[in-house]
């Protein structure tokens, strides 16, 4: 019985060793995500930092207000682009949001429009996060 084990597991696997021929492109993974933390505390929105590289963004929202705020990030100035809006947040919570913006100039905005907006400049593209370890 043993004799004829062999011959079908060799079958198999020479079977799973045949594959395609297709190519295909490694790309690199995108840059790694930045983080950005956010607060709005006694009527001031404050941002650090205000300069990042284009790629993707992780903002990290503390709202230190008496009532509920929402945060929005869009592209300055009339054209349309990246938004990424926060949920409502809590007096004394946090929240956090996404984006991947391309290099420009961004407002990030409380829904309190006595707020005044911070700008937030973003440069050149980051470089891949292949190499790094410990990504996701």
């Amino acid at each position: 019985m043993r004799a004829h084990l062999v011959p079908a597991g060799l079958v198999l696997v020479l079977a799973a060793g045949c594959g395609s021929e297709e190519t295909h492109v490694n790309d690199d993974r995108p840059a790694s995500a930045v983080t950005v933390t956010a607060s709005v505390v006694d009527g001031e929105l404050t941002v650090s930092p205000t300069k990042i590289g284009a790629g993707p963004v992780r903002f990290l929202v503390s709202n230190q207000t008496q009532r509920d705020v929402r945060l929005t990030f869009e592209t300055a100035g009339s054209e349309a682009g990246t938004t990424a809006r926060s949920p409502s947040i809590a007096p004394a919570g946090v929240a956090s949001m996404q984006a991947d913006p391309q290099e420009g100039e961004y407002e990030l905005r409380a829904s309190d429009r006595e707020i005044p907006p911070v700008t937030i400049t973003v440069g050149a593209p980051r470089a891949s996060g292949q190499d790094e370890l410990l990504q996701p």
